[in-house]
């Protein structure tokens, strides 16, 4: 639903105003369905038992009141006890004031009622549009944002021919006007104001003739001699740089279209980031990018850190070495008047644009301290140009958007130099020079040299945030790409279509002064991926640089937000210096950062089939594929065992993952082809069998419809009658250990879970040991940021020594410990019980005694953190292969002697 018709909506609660139904006229505006209302009014959706209060999960807590202190009933009613249903707003009103808390955000609104249509926007996120909420929020930007897409959204009404072009000028017409409204506040254009002033002067209250006025303006901003135009148009200058050059199609406007330019033009842009403009633009004119409008801007400090620790840290700590001598401090300023800055997916420049600023920041810097120890006799003029800045972007509109907004950080960055320096002078921006060399293409496709060449003597450096894309994901043109740029290698279609950038990346860094960045998703430094990528990589003699492990990444520009990713930074291995390690909080120098990002040497850890250390086989559970069938709640179990009590002897307890972290509890029907014929005559469990029967016949695989002709099985038996161990194939990465369960032969265990049957408690202990899970956690596969857990991955490549019998039984007391204080709660959920935040302290206790009883299997001396315990796993894993490789060569002697 679009703002304008919401807003619409909402005034139109007010020119028939209800009291009754107020709250309900009022989420019907925002987009909830009329059936969804009708439960609530009815009571099935409100959760409050409270008069007067209405509690809509996820949605709203609401109360009216006669009393006039809304701020005391809305603070007690935002206690945490009545948001366990998570309502994203509270309201309270007295029909004559209105007061609202975001429980998101923790904004308030504290209105009159009248006044609630020009306030409509606090609500959006009912209608899945968020409010901007970048940790560099700028009240400017977000306002600047919401403006723009109501412009548009009027616009595209206005004009449905527009998009026939798939918006290009609509998209041009909108960069453009941007930078209308940042010149007339930025002294840019020679008086403040002078664009919204001119339009509202020269067009009609009705809009009809704004395009008249544009398609006149835009012209003369690419005329070089305006003096035969009459005033206001004479006015302004030439612009230059291409920005005006086509004429394009404008829009026509209407009266609340010509109103929101006036709006627009009341804002401070002097404000508003240059840098948040590609990103603006994005959110505006891309309808399918806007699902949380006003978050499409990569927030500064994510994108620090990609530039600090590739080329920033470093360049500030010369400055410091510098300081109190200004021949170095001049040469400083000449290095970094060298750089090379190449982005090679750059979008709407995000990531060069924050370059710039941050070089132009140092520069003023360095200056400073120049000054401290001589002084200037002549202007001071920025030695940092946009030409040092490169990029390649697929997008036609994006790269045009970056360069614009290059200009315009220039500008920002050319009065703050002024600022900043007293004999600081700048080149007047207009006309339009170059800025940077931003190539449209597919960056998969073109010799990144030929963009941005590295044959001269400067330091380049390539960052950025390429396109993800896992295989499942891919289309065939990004199949095609892969294909290309993988040449020669097999088993590249398993990889995420970041592995282009980064395999480009080390060819283009090769061998020269340059080193390179890229945000990716975590998946290709864990499972599988790793040994199909890094050893490309590192046969380039390319090591990692720096590497920042798993956080949330906020830009939705690309359809990205929340992505959990990591940065990882490489170089050439002549480079010398310091490898570190971002983990959070923490920093860590290391030797070497392997491919899983951990601190140790580059081994790389491959799919087994079995269990590289004396470990039992793991395995699947068992597979139903019944649609339900086979499968019996608590009630049907007891109803069935009532009706017919023969059949206690075909029921097994069944349990899945999600059962077992949750506490469900199933049973199933577990019949063989001996007493099948019995329990068929059994009306229930005959209809249990012919739906089986329809829905594997159905099934599009040949297997299951060979299976159909046994309904009353499991389609996948792996159920033995000995004591097992579940293991979920997910679990929170918020935990410190595997929630594991341990289970006699009467339990069947699903497929969504691994198991080891044949277990005894010992290997229980290993596997939700903090080794174990340091280990899963470096090399395993993640879901977002959860843990994946795979038995050929995580389990059978876990190096674990051969114990004795006396430590086996020493490790056991300490699992039935663990056991034991689990029995102890059982009122709490395995989800509870592993919760780090709930966890009883008895379990805790009898883990981290279980831990030390693990790590005394490896060494005496005990682990400080998982840093150490990796660096101890990886050189096992190591000596494992080592061994394992040369037990294969000499039995392979042995057999050819033999033959």
């Amino acid at each position: 639903m679009k703002s304008t018709e919401i807003e619409e909506k909402v005034k139109a609660l007010f020119q028939n105003f209800d009291r009754e139904n107020f709250i309900y006229d009022l989420l019907r505006a925002y987009g909830i369905s009329k059936t969804s209302i009708t439960r609530l009014q009815k009571g099935d959706f409100n959760l409050s038992k409270n008069e007067g209060e209405i509690l809509y999960k996820k949605k709203l807590l609401f109360k009216e009141t006669d009393s006039d202190q809304l701020l005391a009933i809305i603070d007690d009613l935002s206690k945490e006890e009545n948001l366990k249903h998570n309502p994203r707003f509270v309201v309270v009103t007295n029909y004559k004031e209105l007061v609202a808390k975001d429980t998101r955000t923790g904004k308030n609104l504290d209105i009159a009622l009248k006044d609630l249509p020009k306030n409509f926007s606090f609500f959006l996120p009912w209608a899945g549009q968020e409010v901007y909420a970048a940790k560099n929020e700028n009240e400017a930007d977000r306002k600047a944002s919401y403006r723009m897409a109501k412009l548009y959204d009027i616009l595209v009404t206005e004009n449905p021919e527009i998009a026939e072009d798939y918006g290009h000028n609509l998209n041009v017409f909108f960069s453009r006007l941007l930078f209308c409204f940042f010149a007339e506040d930025t002294d840019i254009f020679p008086v403040e104001g002078m664009f919204t002033n001119a339009l509202m002067q020269q067009t009609q209250k009705d809009g009809s003739d704004v395009h008249l006025f544009l398609k006149r303006l835009f012209k003369i901003l690419n005329t070089k001699d305006n003096s035969i135009e009459p005033e206001p148009f004479s006015e302004f200058p030439y612009v230059n740089g291409g920005l005006f050059k086509d004429e394009i199609v404008l829009p026509k406007f209407n009266a609340e279209a010509r109103r929101i330019i006036e709006e627009c033009g009341d804002l401070d842009w002097k404000e508003i980031n240059p840098d948040i403009f590609g990103s603006m633009i994005q959110a505006v004119v891309h309808p399918g990018e806007r699902g949380n409008l006003g978050m499409h801007y990569t927030s500064v400090p994510n994108i620090m850190k990609v530039i600090e620790p590739l080329f920033l840290n470093e360049l500030y700590e010369d400055l410091e070495k510098a300081k109190g001598n200004a021949k170095k401090l001049r040469r400083l300023i000449t290095r970094i008047s060298k750089l090379k800055i190449f982005d090679p997916a750059c979008g709407s420049g995000n990531f060069l644009i924050i370059a710039y600023k941050e070089l132009r920041k140092l520069e003023i810097e360095i200056w400073k301290e120049i000054l401290e120890e001589e002084k200037q006799q002549s202007f001071i003029y920025s030695e940092i140009k946009l030409i040092q800045f490169y990029g390649i972007e697929i997008d036609d509109f994006a790269h045009e958007i970056a360069m614009l907004s290059l200009w315009l950080a220039e500008h920002q960055m050319n009065k703050y130099f002024e600022q900043e320096l007293e004999m600081g002078k700048a080149l007047p921006i207009l006309p339009l020079k170059a800025a940077g060399k931003i190539i449209r293409g597919n960056a998969t496709r073109i010799d990144w040299d030929q963009v941005c060449s590295k044959s001269d003597s400067g330091e380049v450096y390539l960052l950025g945030n390429p396109p993800y894309l896992g295989y499942s994901l891919q289309d065939e043109e990004q199949k095609k790409d892969m294909k290309f740029v993988f040449s020669g290698f097999s088993n590249f279609k398993k990889l995420d279509y970041i592995s282009c950038w980064f395999y480009l990346g080390a060819d283009y860094i090769k061998g020269k002064n340059a080193r390179c960045a890229f945000v990716t998703t975590n998946s290709i430094c864990q499972g599988e991926q790793v040994s199909l990528l890094w050893p490309i990589i590192l046969s380039k003699k390319i090591e990692i640089d720096f590497a920042v492990t798993s956080f949330k990444w906020s830009n939705n520009a690309k359809s990205n937000a929340g992505v959990t990713v990591n940065i990882v930074g490489l170089r050439n291995e002549f480079q010398n210096k310091d490898k570190l390690l971002f983990t959070g909080e923490r920093v860590i120098s290391c030797k070497n950062i392997n491919p899983y990002l951990a601190n140790g040497q580059n081994t790389l850890v491959y799919t087994r089939s079995r269990p590289i250390s004396k470990l039992p086989l793991m395995t699947k559970g068992s597979q139903p594929t019944d649609g339900g069938n086979l499968l019996l709640t608590t009630e049907e179990k007891e109803d069935l065992l009532y009706n017919h009590p023969e059949t206690k002897e075909i029921i097994k307890k069944f349990i899945g993952a999600n059962d077992f972290l949750t506490g469900k509890e199933r049973f199933c029907i577990w019949i063989n082809k001996d007493n099948y014929e019995d329990f068929n005559r059994i009306s229930i469990l005959k209809q249990h069998f012919e739906n089986v029967f329809t829905l594997r016949s159905k099934s599009s695989k040949k297997a299951t419809q060979i299976l159909a002709s046994t309904p009353y099985k499991f389609t996948e038996i792996r159920h033995r009658n000995t004591d097992s161990i579940l293991v979920p194939r997910h679990s929170s990465e918020r935990r410190n250990y595997l929630p594991l369960g341990f289970f006699d032969g009467d339990t069947v265990i699903g497929d969504s879970a691994l198991v080891v049957y044949d277990a005894e408690p010992w290997i229980f202990g290993v596997i939700s040991s903090k080794m174990h899970m340091a280990w899963i956690k470096a090399v395993g596969g993640q879901l977002e940021t959860r843990i994946r857990y795979s038995g050929s991955i995580c389990y059978n490549t876990f190096p674990f020594p051969e114990i004795l019998a006396k430590d086996k039984e020493r490790i056991n007391l300490h699992v039935f410990s663990v056991l034991e204080e689990r029995e102890k709660h059982p009122e709490k959920t395995m989800a509870q019980l592993y919760d780090p935040d709930k966890m009883p302290a008895g379990l805790l206790q009898a883990h981290k005694e279980l831990d030390e009883a693990i790590e005394r299997c490896y060494r005496l001396k005990p682990f400080q953190n998982d840093t150490e315990r990796l660096e101890y796993l990886f050189k096992e894993y190591e000596k494992m292969i080592n061994k394992n490789t040369l037990l294969e060569q000499k039995k392979g002697k042995r057999k050819i002697v033999s033959e």
